[in-house]
């Protein structure tokens, strides 16, 4: 049997791309990573770990790939994710009405805001 266990996002910087995903998601470094790679893992209890390794390939404007963060409050956490250097991205398709807003990280890799509040 098989399971997922660590999600790799490519980064330009991982010093960078570090202190956004802690500050964004409140993982902490599993070991000492270095310039090249770093695991991040949730701060307490378990959770999806998160690697970032240093690439040079360009970013996808509709990558094949990304995160979903759900939000019980997601015009909040999209406002705070902007505050610590997220950039919110002119998704050229969105349904009608959508459950989700598209933002990318200081690299520019796409990730989704899901609105999981009660309806």
């Amino acid at each position: 049997m098989l399971t997922i266990g660590t999600i790799v996002l490519g980064v330009n910087d991982v010093a960078a791309a570090t202190k956004f995903w802690h500050d964004a998601l409140g993982y902490v470094p599993r070991e000492e990573g270095d310039e090249t790679w770093v695991t991040l893992v949730p701060s307490s209890g378990p959770g999806a770990e998160l690697s970032l390794m240093l690439s040079e390939t360009p970013v996808q404007h509709h990558p094949r790939i990304h995160l979903d963060l759900y939000a019980d409050d997601q015009s909040a956490e999209v406002e705070r994710l902007v505050s610590i250097g997220a950039q919110r991205v002119d998704w050229d398709s969105y349904p009608d009405d959508p459950d989700f807003v598209v933002l990318e990280d200081p690299d520019g890799n796409r990730f989704c805001v899901i609105d999981k509040s009660p309806r």
